[in-house]
């Protein structure tokens, strides 16, 4: 080794060190920059009440074995009920001799039938609530995909010789998109008659669903009723919680028999009970009503 070399390789050491020492102030300056980006993402994520129930819909596998439970449930209730000519899944719209009536099965749509959550999971993300517009364009893309088991089952009750209606609060201008979502999967429909029973199709077809269950009651022997939605199988869902519960109560033998319900968290009359259906309070106001609704545990 020459001693000009030894000398250089001496002069650079301290050289390689700051560098080493600059790169690691630079790697660090990155990582406190990343995590303070990443600290900032997340802050810029607005809260949103509807977030766990609609993942909860889209990825759990507690929602699929839920939905398939009721509807394997409804294929032994189709079969007990084809086997006793009394039973009747609509008691209140049923008319007197329907016992030699042919059978049928109403249907809610959706949450029911159909999976809509990819528009609740858009309200989410977009920031925006339930719109009459972006709903009709949601429902025109014909994206909404079967509740687990749904489809199993309307295919099961039409090879019984089971008539499969379909009654929904979808406006008429959406029953086209909606019948031809049903239809790409396979969903049991009629050529012959309108087995789609949408808001407004009737001067007297309003939001409550009585009439057209009576409708169907008139023609058919209606064995099961299948919704996500208290008002899917009465017109007194709009009561006070204890009200709503009298009329639950009243109806204890119907639920798990002749009515299966289709378990739905990210919406429904539920929410809207705890501020009296009021639709014009704000944001903040409906939410207070059902923060206060709450039975919380005392704490410490």
């Amino acid at each position: 080794m020459t001693p000009e070399f030894a000398f250089n390789r001496k002069a650079r050491r301290p050289m390689a060190l700051l560098l080493a020492f600059g790169l690691a102030l630079g790697l660090a300056a990155c990582a406190s920059q990343d995590e303070e980006a990443q600290e900032q993402a997340i802050a810029a994520v607005p809260a949103n009440d509807n977030l766990n129930a609609v993942l909860w819909t889209q990825r759990s596998v507690e929602f699929k074995g839920n939905a398939w439970t009721a509807y394997k449930l409804a294929m032994i209730r189709l079969d007990q009920a084809l086997a006793n000519r009394k039973w009747t899944g609509v008691p209140a719209e049923q008319t007197s001799g329907y016992r030699n009536l042919p059978p049928a099965v109403v249907l809610d749509v959706d949450e029911t039938v159909l999976d809509n959550s990819d528009y609740q999971a858009w309200n989410v993300t977009a920031g925006t609530e339930f719109d009459p517009k972006t709903w009709t364009s949601f429902v025109n893309s014909q994206t909404s995909r079967p509740v687990p088991g749904a489809l199993e089952f309307t295919q099961y009750a039409a090879k019984k010789g089971v008539k499969v209606f379909y009654i929904t609060n979808r406006v008429v201008e959406e029953e086209a998109a909606t019948r031809e979502n049903l239809a790409k999967y396979g969903f049991p429909l009629d050529d012959k008659m309108d087995t789609i029973l949408v808001k407004g199709e009737k001067e007297e077809w309003k939001s409550a669903k009585s009439t057209r269950r009576a409708y169907v009651a008139a023609n058919y022997r209606v064995l099961l009723n299948i919704g996500d939605n208290f008002s899917d199988f009465t017109d007194d869902y709009k009561g006070t919680e204890a009200e709503r519960l009298q009329v639950f109560e009243a109806n204890a033998d119907h639920w798990g028999k002749e009515w299966i319900v289709i378990a739905n968290p990210t919406y429904g009359s539920f929410e809207s009970t705890p501020y009296n259906n009021d639709f014009k309070l704000s944001g903040d106001e409906k939410r207070k009503a059902k923060r206060d609704a709450l039975t919380s545990w005392p704490g410490q």
